[in-house]
């Protein structure tokens, strides 16, 4: 079946916010007494708000409860927020730019897959939003990755059947829900970590499309 659309994670696809939240998570961590390290960074890509806060408190041998969870949750966007604000398009990644303008030039529909539920201000801050036929991110889904219903609701969209699509992630749990979904799976990054992918490229500038 023919590719008519690209769905793209945001945080280590295009841009590197991931390095953000990581920093937060990290703070918050440290106030129980948690030293987050690469191991945790790794497996906190592409998870939810709550999913990492519950990773975290769990680290920490700590029972969740609802007010300590929005409490800190609200705190972690908080400076997340504050690094955000500080972004501007000359933190794309080299080549992101170019890969959009050649999707389009190939007539293809792009979408937005993020767990972030920051993403459209990310994409404002990042001056690419106009580039973009959807946006699907943690606002608006209600079972985050590797539950596959980001990409699912992100093809239905950009109105194409999931197969139809190539998701372009750099989590595992990105891989997996992409391939839960039916669509196409390529991981940009770390051949080691993503598993399942058809192929692993190291940038969106890589990839070459076959049409």
């Amino acid at each position: 079946m023919k590719v008519k659309g690209y769905i793209l994670d945001l945080d280590g696809v295009i841009c590197d916010t991931a390095r953000f939240h990581f920093q937060a998570w990290s703070r918050l961590a440290l106030e129980y007494g948690i030293t987050l390290n690469d191991e945790d960074h790794e497996k906190l890509k592409g998870v939810d708000r709550e999913g990492s806060l519950r990773y975290i408190l769990n680290k920490a041998h700590i029972s969740p409860e609802a007010d300590l969870l929005l409490r800190d949750m609200e705190r972690k966007n908080a400076w997340y927020l504050d690094m955000v604000a500080q972004m501007s398009p000359a933190d794309l990644f080299p080549g992101t730019l170019d890969f959009l303008r050649q999707a389009k030039e190939n007539d293809m529909r792009i979408a937005l897959g993020s767990a972030s539920r920051n993403a459209g201000l990310v994409l404002k801050k990042l001056n690419i939003e106009p580039w973009f036929d959807a946006v699907v991110d943690g606002n608006i889904v209600e079972n985050g990755k590797p539950h596959p219903e980001t990409f699912q609701k992100a093809a239905t969209l950009l109105h194409l059947k999931p197969e139809e699509c190539i998701v372009f992630e750099d989590a595992p749990s990105g891989i997996q829900a992409a391939l839960a979904a039916g669509c196409i799976a390529i991981g940009i990054g770390n051949p080691d970590s993503l598993k399942g992918a058809r192929v692993v490229l190291p940038s969106l500038a890589s990839f070459v499309p076959r049409h």
